[in-house]
């Protein structure tokens, strides 16, 4: 909880406790749906939640923008922005029932009322939104033919309505051909060993 207040200084109250209870209600979960590592249960705050914080050191999300999330998995990166995002909205999707579950019994559990969830494969999910996010879920370029569909015309943000992807390693080929992708570097933001290879990922879409 601690690297997370050291990277970001103006928490509320609220927030705070809201990441605080996120390790107890996490390890209780874990132990009874497998949505973490056994073995990185320890580093939830730095291999999840921080991880998924890192989108917010490339944009900071204006009131009322759209976000889903897809493959969820157990509600990151979505959970994490939505406490540091309340004037947002987050739409978790993941084809796994009992991880979806985990992702709604935490965001209760903390008074998240900016998270929406849904069972079903994203190319099922017809909603509009200003940003798909995911964190390693799939190819880049078969998550931007799954996910077009999905972003909105209306742009509210300066960042340009998309993709926006958490990524490792060399990203070279994956990205390869694809239009105004922009790629973020979270070794320069987080000091932690773990980001050396971490990137954050933004695919524009442009609507026809």
């Amino acid at each position: 909880m601690d690297t997370i207040k050291h990277y970001f200084e103006d928490l509320t109250d609220l927030q705070q406790k809201q990441f605080a209870a996120l390790d107890e209600l996490y390890r209780d979960w874990n132990g009874k749906i497998n949505v973490i590592s056994r073995k990185d249960i320890e580093n939830l705050y730095t291999h999840h939640v921080l991880h998924s914080l890192g989108i917010a050191k490339v944009i900071r999300f204006a009131p009322g923008t759209k976000l889903m999330d897809f493959g969820t998995g157990g509600g990151f990166p979505a959970i994490p922005l939505a406490i540091l995002f309340p004037e947002s909205s987050f739409h978790l999707v993941d084809s796994i029932g009992k991880k979806v579950r985990v992702a709604q019994e935490v965001a209760t559990a903390i008074g998240l009322t900016n998270c929406t969830f849904k069972h079903t494969r994203a190319q099922d999910e017809m909603g509009l939104f200003d940003f798909v996010i995911s964190r390693a879920v799939m190819p880049t370029k078969d998550l931007l033919e799954i996910g077009s569909k999905n972003i909105s015309s209306t742009q509210i943000n300066t960042l340009k309505n998309g993709l926006i992807c958490l990524k490792g390693g060399d990203l070279d080929e994956e990205l390869d051909g694809l239009k105004g992708v922009h790629v973020w570097k979270l070794s320069e933001v987080f000091e932690d060993p773990f980001f050396e290879t971490k990137k954050v990922v933004h695919v524009p879409v442009q609507k026809k």
